[in-house]
């Protein structure tokens, strides 16, 4: 029953991905130059203000919202000695240098080999890397929430984020064969987060959150404008929503 609920509240902070799926096929593939993941997370970062963006955190923070009533309790369920060993892999699955080491060795390995889908793939992979951790950053430094096992940081979870960033990247290039089995193993290091006791359910839905905005916002831009800040409420966090107009 845990396992279920951590599932089905992730999944929907992954709702909005199926809305678009973007397959890329090899004669639209173009190869990038090697500072292009770097320049372009600077264009993709300008117009991530978007209703699109806002939606994708609302639903996020929904989820968030709904599972902190019952933070304490999955917590708990999942502290087993018997899953230890299932979920100790997803520490290292859900890490930045393996996440960005494996979205910058696919780069340079297409660059190599003049493969411009590879290429393209690992830069849209480093793109969503860097944002999902931007925005982790932003939000953690604005919530401070004491994790379970009593440091800080809590709120997201970063691990999370960036399996859900590179799942939403590989989704929205491939389709759903290759987005179900990269959502499942992001639910995975997402659920070891929990089991490990460093970070609660509504981290770990808000981090999904975060990581599925980062794969979209490298393919899909905005049109309209919203200010979105961190507020912090007690052991709680949530974001908030400013309108400030078109561009």
């Amino acid at each position: 029953m845990t396992r279920r609920l951590v599932f089905l509240m992730i999944l929907a902070a992954a709702a909005p991905a199926s809305a678009q799926s973007v397959t890329v096929s090899a004669s639209k593939c173009s190869s990038p130059s090697f500072k292009q993941p770097f320049v372009g997370t600077l264009s993709d970062l300008r117009r991530l203000p978007s209703l699109s963006s806002a939606s994708i955190l609302a639903i996020g923070g929904a989820a968030a919202f709904g599972a902190h009533t019952v933070d304490t309790r999955v917590t708990n369920a999942l502290d087993n000695p018997s899953l230890r060993g299932s979920f100790k892999a997803g520490a290292l699955v859900g890490g930045m240098p393996l996440q960005f080491g494996a979205a910058l060795t696919t780069f340079a390995i297409g660059r190599a080999l003049n493969n411009p889908c590879a290429a393209g793939l690992g830069a849209d992979l480093m793109r969503a890397q860097l944002i999902a951790n931007a925005l982790t950053i932003g939000f953690k430094q604005g919530s401070r929430r004491p994790r379970p096992d009593g440091s800080r940081f809590s709120f997201p979870s970063g691990h999370t984020s960036t399996a859900f960033a590179s799942a939403t990247v590989l989704q929205r290039r491939f389709g759903w064969k290759a987005g179900i089995p990269a959502y499942g193993i992001a639910t995975y290091v997402a659920a070891s987060r929990i089991q490990t006791k460093r970070h609660y359910l509504s981290d770990v839905a808000f981090g999904a959150a975060i990581g599925i905005l980062a794969g979209r916002t490298v393919n899909v831009g905005g049109g309209q404008r919203l200010m979105i800040t961190p507020i912090a409420a007690g052991d709680g966090a949530g974001a908030g929503f400013t309108w400030v107009g078109k561009r």
